[in-house]
This record gives structure tokens, sequence and C-alpha cells, in this order.
């Protein structure tokens, strides 16, 4: 039995971490572990005040509509429909703007004003929400109420575009206002699905400069458009991007306060109809009633949040595992 030299067996490698690399490391993992137990001190607290009502009301607190507390009748089914409802009609405005944005700014904007316009994205996502819900309150209503009644006169046969109102007399014959239009889930996803835009652009274009560069060249080499090398290329490799900065975007959506509030006609009511006046959401509840509750009513209202607290952790959660999982042109067929 021949003796195993010493030259032949495997090295151990070790690695010697400077003193900066160390700070670094245990500074980041540091900054996770304390956001982490932020979010769950929220969570827990907000748990914790949620109790009262839940025990008080029990299911028909996530059945009842009507919020009358001084009745001791309170539910948030009306609000939380209404959040949904402007959350997926912003949704359903923003993700084309955001898709064909990105694909402009990495793939067609010549190089001398891409910077530019990634400048102009980054500057969007830092305005602040007030500003996108006067801009829309005082500039896009008056035109987005001509597009609403237009829509229901000619579709309001579909439940979603009906409006209670005589939608055959001309607009400005309406009552004044236009109160049957202004102040609807529709107009208030406008300045919802302007501040859910640049995030979700922002996203997307990062996912879309990183397509493989070679695949792309290969694509157009062969004789592929530059439309088919986007849809074979670029769009495959970037699925998980579109995925997920859409729901990162929506999970901004379903919390939105400030330019909701300033828009819509606060109602509690069940309805589907988004281009008729009257929704409430779950934030809009809050912020309206936080100051002037008893401690009954914060009870219901902290566990109002809780529930949105737990549809946008699900949302951003879900959003974060599918943007870790995409792979790098996994599906990419020339």
């Amino acid at each position: 039995m021949t003796a195993v030299l010493d030259d032949d067996l495997p090295r151990r490698l070790t690695a010697r971490e400077s003193l900066q690399d160390r700070l670094f490391v245990h500074g980041v993992r540091g900054v996770g572990l304390l956001v982490l137990v932020i979010v769950s001190a929220i969570g827990l607290f907000l748990g914790l005040q949620s109790r009262p009502t839940l025990q008080h009301y029990g299911l028909s607190f996530f059945t009842e509509y009507r919020w009358l507390p001084s009745q001791d009748i309170v539910g948030i089914a009306a609000v939380l429909l209404g959040t949904v409802e402007v959350a997926l009609v912003a949704l359903l405005i923003s993700f084309p703007l955001s898709v064909l944005s990105a694909l402009f700014i990495s793939d067609w904007a010549p190089p001398r004003l891409r910077p530019l316009l990634i400048r102009i994205l980054d500057l969007m996502a830092a305005v602040p929400a007030i500003v996108f819900g006067l801009w829309v309150l005082v500039v896009v209503q008056p035109h987005a109420t001509e597009v609403a009644h237009w829509v229901s006169k000619y579709f309001g046969w579909i439940p979603i575009f009906k409006v209670h109102t005589d939608v055959d007399y001309p607009i400005w014959n309406q009552a004044p206002g236009y109160p049957a239009y202004q102040g609807s889930a529709f107009i208030a996803a406008i300045a919802v699905a302007m501040m859910m835009f640049p995030m979700a652009t922002s996203v997307m274009r990062e996912v879309f400069s990183s397509a493989p560069a070679g695949e792309k060249e290969a694509a157009l080499a062969l004789g592929a458009t530059r439309w088919a090398m986007v849809r074979t290329v670029v769009l495959p490799f970037g699925r998980s991007g579109i995925i997920g900065g859409t729901m990162l975007a929506l999970g901004r959506a379903l919390g939105e306060t400030i330019s909701v509030l300033l828009i819509i006609s606060q109602a509690f009511k069940i309805k589907v109809n988004i281009l008729e006046s009257g929704t409430s959401t779950i934030s809009a509840m809050i912020a309206t009633g936080y100051r002037e509750a008893t401690p009954a009513q914060l009870s219901a209202l902290l566990t109002a949040g809780f529930v949105l607290f737990l549809m946008t952790l699900a949302v951003n959660t879900v959003a974060a595992i599918i943007v870790a999982r995409g792979r790098s042109g996994a599906e990419t067929e020339l």
C-alpha cells in the first residue's frame, strides 16, 4: 500500500477578511436584522391591538360594510373592496406604461438620451404623493370625468362601468360639479398609477438592461427585427422583473393614503362601479377617523391597518421571491 504524499492531499484554502470587509458584512447583517425586528414589532403591535375588536365583532368585522362606530356597527368589507379596486385599476393603467417605457429606455432610446430619461424616472419616484394627488385633482379630473362619461355611456351595460345617472345628458348638463363621476375609484387610481409607474419602470429597466448582449446581437445577426429581438430575448429574460416590479408597485398602491384621500368622495358602500362617485380605502378611512377616535374606535382602525399590513406584506414577499428566483435567460429562444 503506497503512502500518500503530502503534496497529493488537497490544501485547505483560507481567506483572511480585512477589517473593512468584516465591518461591512456585520453592518449589513445588523441592518437586515434591524429591519426584520422593526417589521415584526409593527405586526405584533397591530395584532395585539386588534384582539379587542376581533373578539367583539368576530367575522362580521370582515363582512359588514357600514362604518358607524356610534351605533356599534363596524366593518371593513366596503373599504377592503375599495382598496382592491383602486389598486387593480391603477395596476391596469400603470402596467403597460411601465413595460413600454422600460423597453424604450433599455433598447430604443438613443445612448445620449438614456441617462436623462433614467434621471427623470428617478426624480418621479421622489415626488411626494400629495403632489400627484393635487395634480390629478386639479388638472386630470376634469378630463377624466369626460372619459368616464363616455365609457359609461357606451359600455354601461358592463356592471363595473355603470353609473347611476342619465348618461344621455351631456356631462356639462349633469348636476353641478359632475358629482356622479368625480371622486371615483377610477380617478383615484390615476393618481396611484402615477406613483406606481416610476417604481415598476425602474425595476423592469434594470432587468431589461441586463439581458445578455450576445443573444441580442445573435438575434439581430440572424435577421430579426428589433421588436423580434425584444420579444424573443429581452421579454423572456425579464419576465421575473416584470412580475416582481409590478407586484412591488402594487404593494405601494395598496397603502396609498394622501392622494386617494384628496380625490375620493368617501362612501362606505359595497359597489363595483369604478366610474361612479363614492368609494373608500382602508388607508383613507384610517387617516380621516384616527384623530377623533375613541379607544374602541381606535382599536377598530388599528385592526383595519393590521389587515392592510398583512396584504402589503404578502404582496411584497411574493414579489421578492419572484425576483430572487428569476433566472437570467432561462427561457430565451432564438
